[in-house]
């Protein structure tokens, strides 16, 4: 068993406190102690604390003060409701919840979907939408005890100049994990951040960057809030596939999600393809529109975005996984999600 660091904990009642906090952390100043003293230390949030928890033991960060959302009663924190036709769901809900949620599953059941697949009942349970979406990016070299990890000699990741997976790299390439950020990039979904200067909006597919040590676009201080998806379509179908070592627990070694427009007649407007797993952010897959656009998507159609999709996506060895498997694996899912997409009424 792992023992946690010695750490600082506060929880707030009031988003604008915490908010507070973690700006003084986050820009080097001192935060309070529960008794008024003044220390100085790196603070996070933390919330169902799945991912994090783990990485504390793991010592993977170096964290003072844990900053506890969970007692926060701000109402677009938690629960899905409808605004002007799309959906916001607040970042606090947890995937158990979300999952299940009667609003989420009518109109996007696919990214109910996909929260259901995450880890096992009682992870889904403590885990929330908001901490999938900022999930730590991974790498087979990185999640790893200090013990291992002073053996091999330490990565770019943490206290290390090497990277093990491309030597020579000048950038992180650990991988994004999260099964909600590759479905929430195709929906074309936002993110509300908010922080101590106030709130913005930014899409999912700019909030996420290519830098595996800095994958998050946030200022120091701020947090995603809550989730805007906008509203489908007709003529929508989108689907989601997963291929991970377990069919429970394991984060995904590879995921697609895949989302198209359908004309009256079943030709295709749009289609939009996001490969996961792959680096620190979600790919889009490039140029589908000459290939799809105007024509149903048939056995052939979904052989030419398949064959696009693998010519693209290059696996590196991140992930536990044979890369040369996963690239294999890539037209094999994009062929799964289309044809699940076009199944699904």
């Amino acid at each position: 068993m792992l023992p946690l660091p010695p750490i600082r904990y506060l929880a707030p009642k009031r988003l604008r406190d915490a908010l507070e906090l973690l700006e003084q952390g986050g820009r080097g100043r001192t935060a309070p102690d529960g008794d008024g003293a003044q220390r100085r230390g790196p603070v996070l949030p933390i919330a169902g604390g799945t991912d994090l928890v783990p990485n504390l033991k793991h010592r993977l960060l170096d964290v003072e003060l844990l900053v506890d959302l969970t007692r926060i009663e701000e109402p677009h924190l938690r629960g899905v409701r409808e605004v002007a036709g799309h959906l916001h769901v607040g970042a606090l809900t947890s995937l158990a919840a979300a999952a299940a949620d009667p609003l989420l599953r009518q109109r996007h059941p696919t990214l109910a979907g996909a929260y259901r697949q995450i880890g096992s009942p009682q992870l889904r349970n403590m885990g929330t939408v908001g901490g999938n979406l900022c999930l730590d990016t991974r790498c087979t070299y990185f999640n790893q005890t200090a013990f291992w990890r002073a053996a091999l000699g330490h990565c770019l990741k943490r206290k290390g100049t090497t990277c093990h997976v491309v030597p020579g790299a000048r950038g992180c390439v650990a991988a994004c994990s999260s099964d909600g950020a590759a479905l929430l990039t195709a929906l074309g979904a936002e993110a509300r951040v908010e922080g101590v200067a106030g709130d913005r909006w930014i899409p999912v597919e700019s909030l996420l960057q290519s830098e595996g040590r800095r994958h998050l676009a946030l200022l120091p201080g701020e947090l995603v809030t809550e989730l805007r998806v906008p509203a489908a379509p007709p003529g929508r179908r989108a689907a989601y596939e997963k291929l991970r070592m377990r069919e429970a627990i394991d984060f995904p070694v590879l995921s697609v999600a895949a989302v198209a427009d359908l004309a009256p007649g079943g030709a295709c407007r749009s289609l939009r393809v996001v490969v996961s797993a792959l680096s620190a952010r979600p790919r889009v897959v490039t140029g589908l529109g000459d290939l799809v656009e105007g024509r149903p998507l048939d056995d052939a159609a979904l052989e030419r975005v398949a064959a696009q999709a693998y010519r693209q996506c290059h696996p590196l060895a991140n992930m536990t996984a044979d890369p040369a498997w996963r690239r294999a694996m890539v037209p094999v899912l994009v062929r799964r999600a289309l044809r699940r997409a076009m199944e699904a009424r």
